[in-house]
């Protein structure tokens, strides 16, 4: 992935981050320790993980931004960081190998201390570690999902009664926030009459069927386009379906043939028996004679 594909919104929280470092280095420096005690991890230096090094990117962006800041203090910190990505982008090789060689030279140390790190934590942190690290791990895989999605334009799931009555009123819901909005319009469509509610429980209705036409074409889409481990579970069991009979039906036409072919056997065995029978007696007959 190349490095300026951070999102700016990241870039941005993590300079806010340093700056607040920054201004607290800068009163550090300035209050008495009686005002100050620095801030060390909750339990013990062991349980502080080494933070992983910047990438060379990230570096660069590190340098320049106070720079840039004082060169054009009138810019957002979101344009800012779009200049800065833009200047990366600009650069040969050569300019951005001082940047990823030190990044190359952290990540070698933080190796080193992650090991060091690793060596003094007991059997129980170590798998407590590796639970935290499959929970993220399938938080990232369930966002990157959810965005892939989005961008292959599955269809918006469709909306409840309450959800377009909000959508509908929350401009002139009361409340200053939109937390107390949600609540005054949760409090109006209980006290809806019901004749009232109908209407958004039809257009709730119709939503569905809007609903489930679009996602029966982007299913239809995604098989087009080999994509199959994207369609509902259940749209694929009702495919399988018919095919499940068939050899079902195979199978009773089999049983029936078997079931013909034994009562044919078996009447052509009686007709023998018979045959011989009479054949016995009328040879008995004219012995007697």
């Amino acid at each position: 992935m190349a490095p300026y594909s951070f999102s700016v919104s990241l870039l941005v929280k993590s300079f806010s981050l340093l700056s607040c470092r920054n201004s607290l280095a800068r009163w550090t420096s300035v209050l008495p320790s009686t005002y100050f005690s620095p801030v060390r991890c909750l339990t013990s230096e062991a349980s502080c993980p080494p933070k992983r090094p910047l990438n060379g990117y990230m570096r660069y962006v590190q340098q320049q931004k106070p720079i840039m800041a004082n060169q054009n203090p009138e810019i957002k910190a979101v344009e800012l960081v779009r200049k800065i990505a833009q200047q990366w982008r600009s650069m040969s090789p050569e300019q951005k190998q001082p940047f990823q060689e030190a990044s190359l030279r952290a990540m070698e140390q933080f190796k080193v201390d992650l090991k060091r790190y690793q060596a003094q934590l007991t059997p129980a942190q170590l798998q407590q570690q590796a639970q935290e690290k499959r929970r993220r791990m399938a938080k990232r895989k369930t966002i990157r999902k959810k965005r892939e999605l989005t961008n292959l334009g599955k269809p918006k799931r469709p909306r409840s009664p309450f959800n377009i009555f909000m959508s509908e009123h929350f401009e002139e819901a009361r409340g200053a926030t939109s937390q107390a909005k949600m609540k005054s319009l949760l409090e109006d469509w209980r006290n809806l009459f019901s004749h009232q509610k109908q209407v958004y429980t039809q257009l709730a209705e119709d939503d569905k069927i809007r609903y489930k036409n679009e996602m029966k074409s982007w299913e239809d889409h995604m098989v087009e386009i080999g994509r199959e481990d994207l369609i509902r579970e259940q749209t694929l069991s009702a495919k399988k379906k018919p095919a499940a009979k068939a050899p079902a039906a195979k199978k009773v036409t089999k049983a029936k043939t078997e079931k013909k072919a034994a009562a044919t056997a078996k009447s052509k065995t009686t007709t023998k028996t018979t045959k011989s029978r009479s054949a016995k007696t009328v040879s008995q007959a004219s012995k007697k004679t």
